[in-house]
């Protein structure tokens, strides 16, 4: 495993790690742990016919991440089997944050490579503010050590991803078949205070795009994967953009009644920002923002406005995310923290991350999830 800082620095607002990490999955596993032991992680208790129920949905469904919870076991010294404890990460995303994405298939780009882009829009605040209260002494903010991840694994897919705070989950990936996943916030306007932050049985939110990665090769597959599992929030429901190196794409979401949507629009740009895609489904016909929506009907008629119909060139994409993207010096405590492009062609991930209203960003880094490997 190696670990190396590649961005922002003493005195900034994010400090960011790359860890590259190979072996098998179990080997993976008892890595990861070790890094968020070192950050002062610890399991959570759980339900012992729960946590029995998660072991076996995750051995049936989901081998990969059931290894790496054979391998956090051996980090923190525990029998694989032992039902009091919860071997893996949970992330509950606080609702009010806003994020924008956009797929141009292959046709729309003058290279022919489709490419997906992303604002991940997050608040400035420590866990302590965000709750109302006064921080505590050395007290970080909650987005300020995001990792990208690199897993090689002995046997399955290789992938990078980008996460704000859960080793074992992600909130952008892509592998090396080229299928990249993104996660967005779906219902804005509707979140509402989660009743329990204990793991349940299936994928939690932050886990679902780590599973597709880990497990699907291109959108059809992941469509299925998706449709076939078992899905849990905690009072932010997300949606998903998946996009592969074919050309397809599709949002993944859930209504407020539990059903699965799957959208598609053919051989066109897609559109996320942050509310049901099911229940808006033109992008010239939503509603007016208004203080709770964060603006996302405004920033889809802004994306969409500006790649329908047009061929875009990889700058005219950042350009885009640009355009709907929270500024240095913006009102309120939330940033677009860090601003991702995906060439699901090429299988890279590039990205650059927000390190204060001074310093400003970053320079672009990219990522590939297994070196040396061409399209």
């Amino acid at each position: 495993m190696t670990i190396t800082q590649i961005a922002g620095g003493r005195g900034d607002f994010q400090t960011v790690h790359h860890l590259t990490v190979g072996g098998s999955q179990e080997e993976i596993g008892r890595r990861l742990t070790e890094e968020a032991r070192r950050l002062g992680w610890q399991p959570q208790r759980i339900d012992p016919v729960v946590s029995r129920a998660r072991r076996t949905w995750f051995e049936r469904h989901w081998p990969q991440h059931h290894a790496r919870m054979d391998g956090a076991a051996q980090a923190l010294g525990l029998d694989p089997e032992q039902d009091e404890l919860a071997l893996d990460g949970l992330s509950v995303i606080p609702g009010g944050s806003g994020c924008s994405a956009l797929w141009c298939p292959p046709s729309a780009a003058p290279d022919g490579h489709g490419r997906a882009g992303r604002n991940y829009d997050f608040f400035t605040l420590t866990t302590s503010e965000f709750m109302g209260r006064e921080s505590t002494p050395g007290e970080l903010p909650i987005a300020s050590r995001p990792y990208v991840i690199t897993t090689v694994p002995d046997e399955g897919l290789a992938s990078t991803v980008i996460t704000m705070n859960e080793l074992d989950g992600c909130m952008d990936g892509i592998n090396e078949a080229g299928l990249a996943v993104m996660l967005l916030i779906a219902d804005i306007e509707h979140t509402t205070p989660p009743e329990t932050a204990d793991p349940q049985v299936g994928l939690g939110s932050v886990q679902l795009p780590r599973f597709l990665v880990d497990t699907c090769e291109n959108v059809e597959q992941a469509k299925q994967a998706l449709l076939g599992a078992k899905h849990y929030d905690h009072g932010a429901p997300l949606h998903y953009l998946v996009a592969d190196a074919r050309g397809g794409a599709f949002v993944w979401e859930r209504g407020r009644d539990g059903t699965e949507h799957v959208i598609e629009v053919g051989d066109g740009p897609l559109c996320v920002t942050n509310h049901l895609l099911h229940r808006n489904p033109d992008p010239m016909n939503l509603p007016q923002d208004g203080e709770a929506s964060f603006g996302t009907y405004g920033r889809l008629r802004t994306l969409y406005e500006r790649s329908k119909g047009v061929l875009m060139s990889p700058d005219d994409l950042r350009a885009s995310l640009a355009s709907v993207a929270v500024p240095a010096g913006t009102e309120g405590p939330w940033r677009t923290i860090w601003t991702t492009v995906f060439d699901t062609h090429d299988r890279t991930l590039s990205t650059r991350f927000y390190l204060g209203d001074e310093a400003g960003y970053s320079e672009e880094l990219v990522f590939t999830p297994r070196p040396g490997r061409t399209a």
